[in-house]
């Protein structure tokens, strides 16, 4: 009789150990999934701010968790538009595979270096992108920065115009840079946002850009102001951009000075 109270003992106490690893199992997992959906939910954000920012911006804010950076502000900023000439009559000819390599030739030319400068990629738009400097997080000499990407981006795409043109295609490289205020911040809902810049500095360096000649590199006054020590110049005029009531002086950089190179 004794034995047998004592193996119902046993089995009680072996039971009850049971339930207490069942219970703790079940917190476990519970703590396992919510670790899981937190890490799944950082990843995608991590994905989503990779898309536009550079990767040192991104490991900053992912390693402090705070994106107020992203919040709507307003701030100086370098903004440069890059795009290729004869790219419209090149599309309208071409068939579209030929279309889509070269635009994969020229992105994949170019689009490191603006990470190499700490630049914040905006958007690309078909042959075009358009890049800022200076934020979401301040950064030195914005207005260098800028014309030194551009230069750099020039020189990788002029070895893919000789390519190009044994080729057939009559393509080109051209780009326009601006200095001034804009509102910055996250645009779109839930699950899908960019990160944009609105201002009149966005749209003088589109239209400088559009202005631009093959292998030029048209840069505003204000840009010239900030680099001037930095680049040789030609002037490009007044011109008279759509959206501007007054004549924008410009200039044509035609090379960085062998200090700065």
């Amino acid at each position: 009789m004794l034995r047998i109270k004592t193996l119902h003992d046993t089995v009680q106490e072996q039971t009850a150990q049971l339930q207490s690893q069942a219970v703790q199992l079940a917190e476990w997992n519970r703590t396992l999934e919510q670790r899981v959906a937190e890490q799944v939910r950082s990843l995608e954000r991590l994905g989503r701010l990779r898309r536009f920012l550079s990767p040192q911006v991104v490991e900053i804010i992912e390693s402090s968790g705070d994106e107020s950076a992203l919040e709507s502000h307003r701030r100086e900023i370098t903004v440069v538009f890059c795009d290729l000439r004869g790219f419209t009559p090149f599309a309208e000819s071409a068939e579209p595979e030929e279309v889509m390599g070269i635009l994969r030739e020229f992105h994949s030319a170019t689009g490191d270096l603006i990470y190499r400068f700490e630049g914040t990629l905006e958007r690309f738009a078909g042959d075009g992108f358009m890049v800022f400097f200076n934020d979401p997080f301040p950064c030195r000499d914005p207005a260098a920065r800028a014309v030194q990407m551009a230069v750099a981006m020039r020189g990788r795409v002029s070895d893919l115009i000789e390519c190009w043109r044994k080729r057939g295609h009559r393509l080109d490289f051209g780009a326009g840079i601006a200095q001034g205020f804009a509102t910055l911040g996250r645009i779109g809902f839930e699950g899908r946002f960019d990160y944009g810049a609105i201002g009149t500095v966005t749209n003088l360096a589109s239209r400088l850009c559009d202005t631009a000649r093959p292998e030029q590199i048209l840069i505003s006054e204000r840009v010239y102001a900030a680099v001037e020590g930095l680049v040789d110049v030609e002037p490009a005029g007044d011109l008279s951009l759509r959206g501007f009531a007054k004549p924008v002086p410009a200039f044509n950089v035609v090379r960085l000075r062998e200090t700065v190179a």
